[in-house]
């Protein structure tokens, strides 16, 4: 199905019928060198990955990634890139941040913060939606509460049900929202972490969210109808 969803149609409706500030941002996981498709170029630069999502979402940026770019390494062990590091296995990497006030719980708060397994991913490819050149995994969003609240009711408008959402206040956009979501082929919600709002540009009035690609149709569909619908805050 995915193959042929017009890629383009479906930025313009959810960046129209949500008003959104960026383009939403299409990622896929690679697992071998070959598989990189031809004509994306590697990034040139050294960053983290939530600065990547920025660089597609607001900037327009086509590119992929390997470990070497990866300049957060937590983000690089949830994303599959490589190993735990010992400060983070031991937990003393965020309480010397001072996000816990010991060592075993920050050690208690890493054991569940959902990555892919090392070495599961040789690549990412990223593109805005409406340019997207390969068929992605993931969809991410950036976007005001007022923005997600809408996007949950699409979620739910042809089954119905609960929204769950997991995060920790670290590693929003890395394990929140793509590998989360990734793995567990739900939507996502996270309320970002000081590393994203400090180098990424998300800002206070912002969330991050991820939907997994396959329910890019039904999202489409919906948020159309939820936006329009009477009970709709205009």
């Amino acid at each position: 199905m995915l193959e042929k969803t017009d890629y383009a149609g479906a930025s313009k409706v959810l960046k129209t019928s949500l008003a959104l500030k960026s383009s939403p941002v299409a990622l896929r996981f690679i697992h071998a060198k070959d598989d990189i498709p031809d004509g994306i170029e590697k990034l040139d630069r050294t960053i983290r990955h939530c600065m990547m999502v920025t660089l597609a979402g607001k900037e327009g940026k086509i590119f992929y990634t390997t470990d070497e770019n990866h300049e957060c390494y937590g983000g690089a062990w949830a994303l599959g890139l490589r190993e735990l590091s010992q400060s983070l296995k031991t937990g003393d990497f965020y309480f010397k941040l001072g996000k816990f006030e010991s060592p075993p719980a920050c050690r208690r708060t890493i054991s569940s913060v959902p990555h892919l397994e090392s070495g599961f991913t040789h690549a990412i490819l990223y593109a805005p939606l409406e340019k997207t050149p390969f068929i992605p995994h993931v969809i991410l969003m950036v976007a005001p509460p007022r923005v997600m609240l809408k996007l949950a009711q699409a979620t739910l408008y042809r089954l119905g049900g609960r929204i769950k959402s997991e995060f920790s206040g670290i590693q929003s956009v890395c394990a929140d929202v793509t590998a989360q979501t990734y793995l567990s082929g739900r939507p996502n919600y996270s309320l970002g972490c000081d590393g994203s709002r400090k180098y990424s540009g998300i800002q206070d009035d912002e969330m991050v969210a991820g939907f997994p690609a396959e329910m890019l149709p039904e999202v489409v569909e919906a948020v159309q109808i939820v936006t329009a619908a009477p009970g709709s805050k205009k």
